[in-house]
């Protein structure tokens, strides 16, 4: 792209817009008031953004019955680190850069909430044992301490119809999760050797999700 279209200040960023509304500046809390502690017990799932200390950015969804992020108190959530791929790769951010922010969703809600603040790694036994499921313990919780809470709009949502079943996509129109992977990579085999390596997948889910 032409570098003259790029936008280098927060002036010349600000001059496209208008005036933030009051309501956007002032709905920002700085711990967890009743309607944000019940937005987070409905959740079953938030996307958690990190970055290392090069600036390298990561989101991650976490997904698990409504009420999986433990409310502490007003000001600290914790939340539970479920079975993955072993990358590790918000764990090993959250140890180089602590700032971390959630999005909160709830199936069939519109509205999101927003919740930045500094995290830990913390393994406390007691903590964790609250947070098990099918009799599996997690190896370890990240605990926030709030510092930003915020309920967002709408829109993106809604423009996305994201809930709407009649805008829901075929999921057989795309290879699987691992045909895709092993087409970029390695190369995917023939189909019938896919086949297996598909049903393989799936039984291994319900080895391991937690």
């Amino acid at each position: 792209m032409d570098p003259e279209f790029f936008i280098n200040s927060e002036e010349t960023l600000r001059r496209l817009y208008s005036a933030t509304h009051d309501l956007a500046i002032h709905k920002i809390q700085e711990t967890l008031g009743v309607h944000a502690q019940e937005f987070i017990r409905r959740s079953p799932f938030l996307c958690l953004g990190t970055q290392d200390l090069n600036g390298r950015a990561d989101v991650s969804p976490r997904g698990d019955p409504p009420g999986f992020v433990s409310i502490l108190d007003d000001r600290t959530l914790a939340i539970p680190d479920r079975p993955g791929n072993n990358r590790l790769d918000s764990l090993s951010n959250i140890l180089a850069n602590p700032a971390v922010g959630l999005l909160f969703m709830i199936p069939g809600f519109d509205d999101t909430l927003r919740v930045n603040g500094v995290a830990r790694i913390a393994t406390n036994p007691a903590l964790l044992e609250t947070m098990t499921v099918n009799s599996r313990v997690p190896t370890l919780a990240i605990v926030v301490q709030v510092r930003e809470v915020f309920l967002h709009c709408a829109k993106a949502l809604r423009r996305s119809h994201i809930w709407d079943s009649t805008h829901h996509q075929d999921r057989r129109q795309m290879p699987s999760l691992i045909k895709m992977i092993l087409d970029e990579t390695t190369g995917a085999p023939e189909e019938e050797e896919m086949r297996k390596i598909d049903a393989g997948l799936e039984e291994d889910y319900k080895k391991t999700m937690y």
